[in-house]
């Protein structure tokens, strides 16, 4: 902790550790060692799957393993070389085979393949508590449950041909132009204003 100027005290998040040990020799060496820390990550829920982003910016070192009911994430973040680390014990399966993880610059999206898809997980962490670098993603949540099976099929198709998609790829849309012109292109006179 340290003091203010105007005498409040804030805390510090301390993430260098220094360790002193006695070298063969008898002298004293001082290092200086990284702390772990969680990385900040939202969540949603979808049919087959759930997913995980990871907030971590100008990520390197990224290790992501799947596992049938938990999966661990790490990476080192920024010019300080901050090292994040995360085990989540998961609320249910999921097949670490088809489950996957891309990288950005300024996160890292899991891909979560549930084991049996359909089933809405109320929460991502199989404990109840709650994790404080943990959130629900809100921008991307759906209820899923309520849909019709219409909405579930283009939903389904629209979500089949994202991950599909590579990550520059454009979709071609040969005609959309065209249609858009024609539904636009009004043949009839306008009357004239009085």
């Amino acid at each position: 902790m340290s003091e203010t100027r105007g005498g409040a005290l804030e805390l510090l998040w301390n993430t260098e550790l220094t360790h002193s040990r006695i070298v063969s020799d008898g002298s004293t060496v001082c290092e200086t060692v990284l702390e772990m820390q969680p990385a900040t990550a939202k969540w949603y829920d979808r049919r087959d799957s759930v997913f995980v982003e990871f907030c971590v910016e100008d990520s390197k070192n990224v290790k992501v393993h799947f596992d049938n009911s938990k999966f661990d994430f790490s990476c080192i973040t920024g010019t300080d070389n901050i090292k994040h680390q995360n085990t989540v014990d998961l609320f249910g399966e999921i097949d670490p085979k088809g489950s996957k993880h891309r990288r950005t610059d300024r996160s890292v999206l899991c891909c979560l393949r549930k084991a049996e898809a359909g089933k809405s997980w109320p929460r991502l962490t199989k404990d109840k508590s709650k994790c404080n670098w943990l959130s629900v993603d809100f921008n991307n949540w759906k209820d899923w449950e309520d849909d019709s099976e219409e909405d579930l099929s283009s939903f389904d198709k629209f979500s089949e041909m994202m991950n599909t998609m590579g990550g520059d790829d454009i979709p071609d849309l040969d005609g959309a132009e065209e249609e858009h012109d024609s539904a636009d292109n009004d043949d009839e006179k306008m009357p004239d204003l009085e």
